[in-house]
């Protein structure tokens, strides 16, 4: 088992697939960094450099693993680049691990949580952001939480008609008005529901525009203050989605939802259908907010809680 307890070895398997195409590339990077060569030199280290920024780990996140791996070149005098597979691992494990956050499963509400526990999600359109809900209805359903979805996004009808399939599809209730309405009266309307309902968990679609970012800063913090006139402690949660397929693009668009809004957990969707998973490693070392679900399928249950060790081992192969 890694670090979570509740992480066994069938999502062990299910996650040593999804990083696959990660794992594959990130080894063909790295066999070609010391192809011919014996120790870890200047030579071999501006190797190393380009070879993680191509992998999509992000270039201030690179930049402190090269001086880590630096100074360990520099305190043991002499080292083989047999030896960098295994410090190069160390390292990434090490700066990854410094700001770990709390690693219970997410999936079990605390008991010192008022109920409903509201989940506002964010993200751009086509990330996967409905189906991302639609999986983590599905997972608290599983540990026998009454939950209730509010379709806000009301600018696209797919949007609505996505999230009622989803409903359905994993047996929740769904919050939902005309096409255009008001996406604050959708999320009060829904909070409301849930709450006379005694729902455990409320997940909050919002609209995934990025391109003014007043606009949505505004949108955004209307929706949340609605919601505080039922639940002053809502939400509890605000995740933002990104598709981690699209590479540095996921951290941009990162960077201007985390200006825009409060978020305080991140999901990465698509991780089985790339070989840029080393985004993962940018994202929790620059935002230092905690990279909370990984996406690895399309299936209901195809979502799990992110354990960097465990992430870590099965790119490296362990």
């Amino acid at each position: 088992m890694g670090v979570f307890s509740f992480f066994n070895k069938e999502k062990k398997q299910e996650l040593d697939k999804g990083v696959e195409k990660t794992k594959e590339a990130f080894f063909l990077r790295l066999s070609r960094v010391i192809a011919g060569k014996t120790v870890v030199n200047d030579e071999v280290l501006d190797s190393l450099e380009e070879m993680l920024v191509s992998s999509d780990v992000g270039v201030d996140t690179t930049l402190r693993i090269i001086e880590r791996i630096e100074n360990r070149v520099k305190k043991d005098k002499y080292l083989g680049t047999k030896e960098l597979n295994r410090i190069l691992k160390e390292e990434i494990m090490s700066l990854l691990t410094e700001s770990d956050v709390d690693l219970s499963n997410p999936f079990v509400l605390s008991d010192s949580i008022r109920r409903p526990y509201v989940i506002m999600v964010v993200g751009v359109n086509g990330v996967g952001k409905t189906t991302t809900i639609g999986k983590l209805a599905y997972q608290f359903k599983q540990q026998s939480y009454n939950v209730v979805l509010g379709a806000a996004d009301t600018f696209r009808a797919a949007a609505v008609d996505q999230l009622s399939i989803w409903a359905e599809r994993v047996g929740v209730g769904i919050v939902k008005q005309a096409m255009g309405s008001d996406p604050a009266s959708v999320a009060y309307d829904t909070l409301k529901s849930a709450i006379a309902k005694e729902a455990d968990v409320v997940i909050i679609d919002t609209a995934g525009r990025l391109h003014n970012r007043v606009n949505l800063m505004n949108e955004l913090t209307k929706i949340k203050n609605v919601m505080k006139k039922l639940l002053p402690e809502a939400p509890h949660e605000i995740l933002l989605v990104l598709d981690a397929s699209t590479g540095q693009n996921a951290i941009e668009q990162a960077k201007q939802f985390v200006a825009a809004t409060e978020v305080n957990s991140l999901a990465l969707t698509k991780l089985d259908g790339t070989a840029k998973g080393g985004v993962i490693l940018g994202i929790s070392d620059q935002f230092k907010i905690p990279v909370k679900y990984i996406g690895i399928g399309e299936k209901p249950n195809d979502i799990q809680a992110f354990d960097k060790v465990a992430f870590i081992n099965s790119i490296f192969g362990e």
